[in-house]
């Protein structure tokens, strides 16, 4: 039943925050607040009660040894049940989605200034849908919170973003809804397939295991989901919503966006795309990895032609999740393991720098790097903060990013050794977009005298706690290499290279 509470309470914090601004605009914020550190406070012991289950357990799908697990009929005559289950890799995935939704409220705390109620309603709703994909194991019931997790954050985007909100909401809405509709195609395919073979009619994620479509239709049907998942994740050709998107975002809704929506479509490769279709994976796997190599470059590059600080961000994040993209399709346990890293990671990092970018614009009211120069001696915490959370998700050695980074080229490379290569020349102009970005924002001279005041307690406390989770990452990441073995070991269907097909293995 702790399941089924991690998504009620973030629903009834939403309908509780949403009229609480009649009574006074700091009600809502402390609602999502208190709301969030309930969530916390609820989903933290279930790795330490069952941890001896999670950290042996070969098998959490064959043996069923989750950490926890809720069942309960829906709609039976459909074969539709409320099926949730958490194992070590939606418990990580569902601490970062907590942890970052606590700092979105924060870096909203005075960014929000009408409608609190709605926006702080539309913020938890947000949450709980993202919950809920990490959780859902009935395919409908997946569906269900992929779009209930979209549609709030629709309104973040359209009503409290900046001039042009109205089209990147409508852009992003389209992109998502339109993707979404394929997936659900694919589900319902699926289904059919399965009661045409069984005569059961049933969305039920372990029982679907055992279908497996092969040929021209599983791979059909399997392209629903990939194409899906690749608009959210996203990878070129399918990510020219996330640019405007981010840029008329306010700033919690680019962290939330940035953070965690982008990983439930990392989560939905891993959980859904891969092991249910095992032959059609393998068969686009070469599609896969060149299409996130594309990406970790055209991510790259034009990051680093952008003047606007918060596009430039938002191009990074293609190319970071295109090493997501390569590590998953490479099929190797241990790229695997660097893609869950690179994903928290680049949730904590990325977050970080999105809150770096609309402090900037809150105080200088501008994004534009030709604008700014000489933060540092204005704002001199800022800039340090900033600075780090740079070169952190430039991939430095002894940061998280790296790891995640440097796993999975690891594990790449004993596939596909010409992909590792190329991905590794990708770090290349990752890196010149981001020293220039900290030349051009943090150091030089100053276009003007500023008189705007720098990180206060709040704001330096939130960001030293990002800080020290990056560290600890990039320090001692064994313990989330731990809790999500497991998981990889039960979702990878192929986990060395010497079971790649000879035409993947590369040079």
């Amino acid at each position: 039943m702790i399941l089924a509470w991690l998504l009620i309470i973030p629903l009834l914090g939403g309908l509780l925050a949403w009229p609480a601004d009649r009574i006074t605009p700091m009600l809502p914020r402390a609602i999502s607040l208190a709301t969030l550190l309930l969530e916390l406070g609820l989903i933290l012991p279930l790795v330490h009660g069952s941890g001896a289950a999670i950290l042996s357990a070969p098998s959490p799908i064959t043996s069923g040894r989750w950490l926890a697990t809720f069942d309960a009929s829906w709609i039976p005559t459909l074969g539709i049940s409320i099926r949730l289950d958490l194992d070590g890799l939606s418990w990580l995935l569902i601490v970062l989605t907590t942890i970052i939704g606590l700092f979105a409220v924060i870096v909203s705390w005075r960014e929000i200034d009408h409608s609190t109620g709605f926006f702080h309603a539309n913020l938890l709703w947000s949450l709980a849908g993202s919950i809920g994909v990490f959780l859902a194991l009935d395919l409908f019931l997946f569906f269900f919170f992929w779009e209930v997790m979209l549609v709030p954050m629709y309104f973040i985007i359209a009503i409290w973003g900046h001039e042009h909100r109205r089209r990147a909401a409508i852009k992003f809405f389209l992109f998502t809804q339109g993707s979404g509709l394929l997936m659900l195609l694919s589900i319902l395919a699926l289904a059919f397939l399965h009661q045409r073979q069984t005569g059961v009619l049933t969305f039920d994620y372990v029982t679907l295991l055992a279908s497996q479509p092969t040929g021209r239709l599983g791979t059909l049907i399997m392209l629903g989901f990939f194409i899906a998942f690749l608009v959210k994740l996203p990878s070129f050709p399918v990510h020219i919503w996330l640019p405007d998107t981010h840029t008329e975002a306010p700033t919690a809704g680019s962290v939330i966006l940035a953070s965690i929506l982008l990983k439930t479509a990392g989560y939905g490769l891993m959980r859904f795309a891969v092991p249910l279709f095992t032959a059609a994976a393998h068969h686009i796997a070469p599609i896969a990895m060149a299409l996130g190599t594309i990406s970790i470059f055209y991510g790259a590059i034009l990051a680093y032609g952008q003047s606007d600080l918060k596009k430039l961000v938002a191009y990074s994040s293609i190319s970071h999740m295109g090493f997501v993209l390569i590590g998953i399709y490479s099929f190797n346990a241990l790229a695997w393991q660097g893609a869950v890293i690179l994903m928290i990671a680049h949730g904590v990092s990325t977050g970080a720098l999105f809150i770096t970018v609309g402090s900037i614009q809150h105080r200088l009211h501008t994004r534009d790097l030709t604008r700014m120069g000489g933060l540092w001696t204005d704002l001199p915490r800022l800039s340090s903060f900033g600075t780090f959370f740079v070169v952190a998700s430039m991939g430095l050695p002894g940061l998280g990013n790296f790891v995640g980074e440097f796993l999975i080229l690891r594990g790449v490379y004993a596939v596909s050794p010409t992909i590792a290569i190329l991905a590794a020349i990708g770090l290349i102009p990752a890196a010149l977009y981001s020293l220039i970005a900290i030349q051009r924002a943090f150091h030089g001279e100053a276009n003007a005298k500023r008189g705007t005041h720098d990180f206060g307690t709040r704001e330096t406390a939130m960001m030293l706690a990002l800080g020290a989770a990056v560290i600890w990452l990039g320090i001692d990441p064994q313990p989330v290499l731990k809790i999500a073995a497991p998981s990889i070991a039960v979702l990878l269907p192929i986990t060395h290279a010497a079971a790649i097909p000879a035409t993947r293995r590369g040079t």
